[in-house]
């Protein structure tokens, strides 16, 4: 039978749950044991799908086309396991369950309340994820103890103990030990408040995670554990670290797996961790010299967290080649007023990510065009291969005016247009290509190269496609559709020959790089701008100017 870990959140939100739900993944996982993860979202969108990304964070997408949390980008680059839609369930999905069932008649005429119907509805969505290949299911619950909206969820996991066996539940608590300067102390009452929260919901932790940016006092573990009422060893420092991926280590160093594993009634010492590999990721992490600096042009930059998996993308290809990738945020808006400065000329590489909406879009058209001119390293996501297909047509086609239908409804050349079965599509929640596709990659293109293979599976996101109509054109111009759908109906890749990197996808690669196994694409990109770098005249970098990502 499957064994559960519960992680709560108390005195603020951003602790990082999801990512101490990673690292405690990634150490089970290091001992041996299956694991899969899983998000509980109190939001009621039915999906993150039609949420704003410059508000709640990039929609990460899984194999089977389900839009999730953010958090399940962390799970999958640290447990190194595909998830699917059913890894991420929120208040909106459940209670659309629980009406449909009402509608039908399943509950037979019984008043419909949170307890029992709600909370059998959450149970049951946890428990779809324990199968005889799997040994634990980790749950992260979004949300901080105390928020009206995770009652339901706190009730839940607390039936839970007793559905599946004291022995088969492990409650996580994640609190937050602030450092006071006026006093020069760190405080506990915050993680006091939360725990007493949590308890009064009939949940008493057996580990609490204390994120702060110090390190924690025995003296302070010891005070936490008699007033919190759990073993001095199981209050895990959580302190802050240089790099994400340095998290796992901090926590086994603290003990924290071995303590869940004895919570589980799983003897640590017949399930011995390697962490060889992991430590040798993160000692390429730290000693990483050399440089080069990619630029991302996007309409959300504002919140980086709408491009996260971009980002860690980068980090991923960085580590393969022992350098640090300083990442330039460039806001799409501002690139024609950039385009006559060295802002994107002293770029080593750009990135052109996926988005929705007209704003920023002849930016993006703009810093394309400067990429091909100037031999800039360029790949464009979802949106980036739709702009720079707008941006041959333009430019080397001949092709006045040319746009996607998504922008311009009256452009004369709608190189970008919906499909026909798209066409009439009215809601906007979960109606594009979503989850993987196949595509068939070019003989002898750079993408095929790339990939080492002539057939390849990404991750979509998206509603319009390049017009089959003008692929003539296009690629008389110069432009390489050098990987299409089986059919050979849709454009899924193209590339400019002759050019360093100049490529797009029509998919979201980013979705399927990991720390110690980056995406192909991204590689070859900071191969590409490394080798851009280290060929020009060195130019002094000013560190303050950068946004750090390696």
């Amino acid at each position: 039978m499957s064994k559960f870990v519960f992680v709560t959140g108390g005195v603020s939100s951003s602790l990082g749950k999801g990512l101490t739900a990673s690292s405690l993944g990634r150490l089970l996982k290091c001992r041996g044991l299956k694991v899969t993860m899983c998000k509980l979202d109190p939001y009621i969108n039915v999906d993150p799908g039609t949420m704003n990304p410059g508000e709640h964070g990039e929609v990460f997408v899984t194999e089977d086309g389900g839009e999730t949390d953010l958090d399940l980008g962390h799970y999958e680059r640290f447990i190194d396991e595909n998830l699917n839609r059913n890894s991420n369930t929120t208040t909106g999905s459940i209670y659309s369950a629980v009406i449909s069932k009402e509608r039908r008649g399943d509950y037979l005429g019984k008043t419909v309340q949170v307890i029992p119907h709600v909370t059998d509805e959450i149970k049951d969505r946890v428990l779809r994820l324990a199968r005889e290949d799997v040994d634990i299911v980790i749950v992260e619950i979004g949300g901080t103890v105390g928020d009206i909206e995770i009652v339901p969820y706190v009730e839940a996991i607390r039936q839970f103990r007793r559905d599946v066996g004291r022995q088969n539940v492990c409650y996580v608590h994640l609190t937050l030990v602030p450092y006071l300067a006026p006093s020069g102390e760190q405080k506990t009452k915050p993680t006091q408040h939360s725990v007493t929260e949590l308890r009064s919901r009939g949940i008493q932790p057996d580990v609490i995670v204390c994120r702060s940016d110090k390190d924690i006092s025995d003296a302070l573990k010891r005070k936490i554990s008699l007033l919190c009422d759990v073993p001095i060893e199981a209050v895990i420092s959580a302190v802050d670290a240089d790099s994400i991926y340095e998290i796992p280590l901090v926590l086994h160093e603290e003990g924290f797996d071995t303590v869940v594993c004895r919570t589980l009634g799983i003897d640590p010492d017949e399930h011995p961790i390697a962490l060889g590999d992991w430590e040798q990721l993160v000692h390429c992490v730290r000693t990483a010299e050399r440089h080069v600096r990619i630029g991302v042009v996007g309409k959300y930059v504002n919140l980086p967290d709408a491009y996260l998996s971009v980002v860690e993308s980068l980090r991923h290809a960085g580590f393969h080649h022992g350098v640090q990738v300083q990442l330039e945020w460039i806001d799409a808006e501002m690139v024609p007023d950039l385009v006559p400065g060295e802002r994107l000329h002293d770029l080593d590489g750009i990135v052109i990510p996926g988005g929705f909406g007209e704003r920023g879009i002849e930016g993006m058209v703009d810093a394309a065009t400067y990429a091909r001119e100037h031999g800039i390293p360029c790949l464009g996501l979802c949106l980036g291969l739709q702009v720079m297909v707008v941006e041959v047509a333009r430019h080397l086609a001949g092709l006045d005016g040319a746009n996607s239908r998504e922008f311009d409804s009256r452009t004369p050349h709608p190189v970008i247009d919906l499909m026909p079965d798209q066409a009439d599509v009215v809601d906007k929640g979960g109606t594009m290509r979503l989850g993987a596709y196949p595509a068939m990659l070019a003989a002898g293109s750079q993408v095929a190269e790339i990939y080492g293979a002539s057939a390849v599976t990404e991750r979509h996101r998206h509603r319009y496609e390049v017009n089959p109509r003008y692929r003539a054109r296009l690629e008389a111009a110069g432009l390489r559709c050098s990987g299409t759908s089986p059919d050979d109906r849709l454009v899924e890749f193209v590339e400019l020959t002759g050019h360093p990197y100049w490529i797009g996808t029509q998919a979201h690669p980013e979705f399927k790089s990991r720390p110690d196994r980056p995406h192909p694409l991204f590689r070859e990109l900071v191969a590409a701008a490394l080798e851009r770098a280290e060929g020009r005249e060195p130019r002094l970098i000013d560190i303050g100017e950068l946004d750090p990502v390696g």
